[in-house]
């Protein structure tokens, strides 16, 4: 499987850094409560001195999405809205282990984190504008076109597994409770993406290590390594 970024995607948010890695033998019944409350202390303590939108790497989100056309107060980054979730209700919901790490993981970076099952995939994953003949699927179970030029995750088949960048993660790829093989996507595009990107990534995948007992694969992408080839 390759993982990439289109180039127009690339010319468009030159600042943009991601990440991505895989990992095998995940299971539904792995405690990652210490972890998930270490990491949400750190996203309170930074609530605290103000509110997520004050926060350069959801500022960045902001920029970006104005860019493209989606209002920036109607659709949030994955992590500006989960942020708010947290300073609202004062705790995140509890869905999967592997979920809960990566929205932990999520807002005490304020970076967005997306999961995905990988045998749900078909082929390769690019990000790139959507065409509009893509079909997505909602969490429903609905079936929705994106809108031509909307930024999807598309796979090989034309299917889209988010719409509007990082805001709507696609039914169809959700983990679930038998999902064992998981793509892991990272993107920022703020000022210190470079610095704060791989130190996400090392923490996800020390976790991962600690709790599951698996090894991630993966690494850093940029304008300069746009693609990153990992086990299918």
């Amino acid at each position: 499987m390759r993982f990439q970024h289109s180039a127009a995607v690339r010319s468009a948010h030159p600042t943009l850094v991601a990440a991505a890695l895989c990992a095998d033998g995940l299971t539904p019944d792995t405690d990652v409560a210490e972890p998930v409350a270490r990491l949400v202390a750190t996203a309170r303590d930074r609530l605290a001195a103000g509110p997520e939108s004050g926060l350069d790497e959801i500022r960045a989100w902001r920029r970006a999405f104005a860019t493209i056309g989606l209002p920036p107060t109607r659709y949030r980054c994955a992590a500006e809205s989960l942020l708010r979730r947290l300073r609202r209700d004062g705790d995140l919901p509890r869905l999967h282990p592997l979920v809960d790490l990566c929205n932990a993981v999520s807002v005490a970076y304020a970076i967005p984190v997306a999961v995905l099952d990988r045998d749900r995939i078909d082929g390769d994953l690019e990000v790139r504008p959507a065409t509009g003949a893509e079909e997505y699927v909602t969490l429903a179970g609905g079936v929705e076109h994106p809108e031509p030029g909307e930024v999807i995750f598309a796979d090989g088949s034309g299917r889209a597994h988010s719409r509007r960048w990082t805001h709507r993660q696609s039914g169809w790829s959700a983990v679930r409770h038998d999902t064992q093989r998981v793509l892991v996507v990272v993107e920022a595009l703020h000022e210190r993406a470079g610095d704060d990107v791989p130190a996400l990534l090392d923490t996800l995948t020390g976790e991962l290590a600690e709790r599951w007992k698996v090894d991630a694969r993966g690494g850093v992408l940029t304008a300069d390594a746009p693609a990153l080839d990992m086990p299918g």
